[in-house]
Parts: structure tokens; C-alpha cells; sequence
């Protein structure tokens, strides 16, 4: 990981200097490096050892990170991580401009790998985690939304870099189909899970833990498991609570929805989906050989149950 950041650092350089400020704001602002460290991870299982693998988990971090800021200017977010959003200090044209310069020097340095399959599995994902971004955009306010949309919404967004991350590990180790469709699938249940994980603590987290304001999903409009999941457990009064919160984006009634949340067995709920996910990714890694790689990526998935932030 610290010849990821040095790559990442050097990388980032620019003659434009409002470039590199912005993207070292939000690059240094303690972020888990959950997608590069997955792509170590696996490559580490896998055997493979070359310093291509750094270049491309700098790569989805990268990307990763243009996504971030082009997301805090669509939900109008102020906090991240425990600090101003980047929108908030520079301004959204910076944000936005800044997040498309990450993009294009991602895809520079992809080339860099002299793999087709790497650019083709990085420029669906781009494409795909698009896409996620406008369901939920045409999403929002949206109380009529079922898990089967969430999800779709969730596994494009969030869990295919996550997954593209795991299988471009396998790609490299140039391994047999088999095995990249285990790798890939690991990621995706991973990061389908971390999406989950994340959308109960904004019902059941700490604002100081968790660096973002709590109920920030209801504030924009967003509905996420535990809501879907309240409605339809819920009495008739606690879904129209829950219902004209989500349409009108009201705060008023935060506290009533949270109890609601947790009367309901939502949030419950809701964490066991996460652990189904968690442990489809742990059966996923039995095709990889033992060690610590696989020891440490098992341990990932059982401890994502226990995030707080």
C-alpha cells in the first residue's frame, strides 16, 4: 500500500495547480483504500508479484475517487469523512472538472498495463458505476423503489469496482476462467455487503464515527434498505411517515423514522442481507489457494458485519 501511494503521489502531479489541490484534498482524507488493498489482496493469493499490480490499484482509486467527488456535488453533500466535502472548500465546477481529470489519467495509465482485458474490464466498470449514478438519480424521491431496484442500483454504484477490482487480480495472474469468475464474484459480494453496511449506519451510527451527518440519505431523497424494508413492515401511519419523508426529503421527522427503523426489525433486517452477502464472498474464496491472502480477504468479509464507519 505504500507503493500505492507513491504512485497515487506521482501520478497526481499536474501542471495545473487548483488540479493537484483538489485531488490531494480528498485523496488524503483517511479514506480505507478498501478497492486498491482487494486488488493486492487477491493479486498476493494469486502468486503475482509484478508492480503492475500497483498501477492498477492506484488506478481504481483513481476512479474511485472521481466518483466521490462528482457524487458530493449531485447530493449536494457538505461532510465527508469528518471534514468539508471538496464542493464545499473548492467549489462544485472544481469538483466536477477535478474528478474528470482523475478519470482520464486513470484510463492513461491502464494503458500503461499493455492488456486489453484491463481496459476492457475497467471501462465497463466506469461505464456500469455511470449508469448506477442515474438509476439512483432517477431514483430519488422514490418511495415505490423494492429491493430488487436497490440492488441493482447498489451493484453497479458501489460493488462493481469493488468487483472489478478482485477480477483485474486474477487477470494479471492470467487465471483460468474459473478462478477470475470466483475473484470477481468475491468483490461483488463484498462490496454489495460494504453498500449495505453503510446505507443501516445512516439509521444506527455515530455522526463522529461515521464522518457524514446522519440521515443524510432521507435528506436527498434516497431510499435505502432499511426504509424499504420499515414500509412494508410497518403499520399503514409508519409507511406514510416514512413515505412523505422520502418524497419531500423532510428532516422533521429523522428521529420518528429512526425508531421506526429499529421497532420495525429493518435495521436487523437489513444487517442479515449483509451478512448473506459476506458470506457468498467468503464461499467464493475457496478456489484460491490457502494462505495469508486468503486468511486476510476471509477476515475482510467476516468484519465488515462489525463496521461502525
Amino acid at each position: 500500500m505504500a507503493e500505492v501511494d507513491r504512485v497515487i503521489a506521482q501520478r497526481l502531479d499536474s501542471g495545473v495547480p487548483l488540479v493537484g489541490t483538489v485531488s490531494q484534498y480528498i485523496i488524503s482524507a483517511g479514506g480505507k483504500r478498501v478497492r486498491p488493498a482487494l486488488l493486492l489482496l487477491m493479486a498476493g493469493a494469486l502468486g503475482y508479484t509484478d508492480a503492475q499490480r500497483h498501477n492498477l490499484a492506484a488506478v481504481v482509486e483513481f476512479i474511485h475517487t472521481a466518483t466521490l467527488l462528482h457524487d458530493d456535488v449531485v447530493d449536494e453533500s457538505t461532510l465527508r469523512r469528518g471534514r468539508p466535502t471538496a464542493n464545499e472548500s473548492f467549489g462544485n465546477p472544481a469538483s466536477v472538472l477535478v474528478g474528470d481529470f482523475l478519470y482520464s489519467r486513470a484510463f492513461q495509465m491502464m494503458v500503461d498495463s499493455g492488456e486489453m482485458r484491463v481496459m476492457e474490464v475497467l471501462a465497463e466498470a466506469t461505464n456500469v458505476i455511470a449508469e448506477g449514478e442515474v438509476l439512483q438519480l432517477m431514483n430519488m424521491h422514490d418511495a415505490s423503489l423494492d429491493e430488487a431496484g436497490y440492488l441493482r442500483v447498489i451493484r453497479s454504484k458501489t460493488a462493481k469496482l469493488f468487483e472489478a477490482s478482485t477480477r483485474l487480480a486474477a487477470i494479471l495472474a492470467k487465471s483460468s476462467p474459473e478462478v477470475e469468475a470466483a475473484c470477481a464474484e468475491y468483490g461483488q459480494a463484498l462490496g454489495t455487503a460494504f453498500q449495505v453496511i453503510d446505507d443501516v449506519l445512516d439509521y444506527d451510527g455515530d455522526a463522529k464515527e461515521l464522518g457524514k451527518n446522519l440521515g443524510d440519505d432521507l435528506r436527498e431523497g434516497k431510499n435505502t434498505l432499511p426504509l424499504i424494508i420499515a414500509m412494508q413492515r410497518g403499520t399503514p401511519e409508519q409507511r406514510q411517515t416514512i413515505q412523505s419523508a422520502i418524497e419531500n426529503g423532510e428532516m422533521g421527522a429523522l428521529t420518528e423514522i429512526v425508531e421506526i427503523v429499529r421497532t420495525t426489525g429493518a435495521l436487523a433486517a437489513t444487517r442479515a442481507a449483509a451478512s448473506a452477502e459476506a458470506k457468498r464472498a467468503i464461499a467464493a474464496l475457496q478456489i484460491l489457494p490457502t494462505g495469508p491472502y486468503r486468511e486476510a480477504m476471509h477476515a475482510l468479509a467476516a468484519q465488515l458485519l462489525a463496521r461502525r464507519n
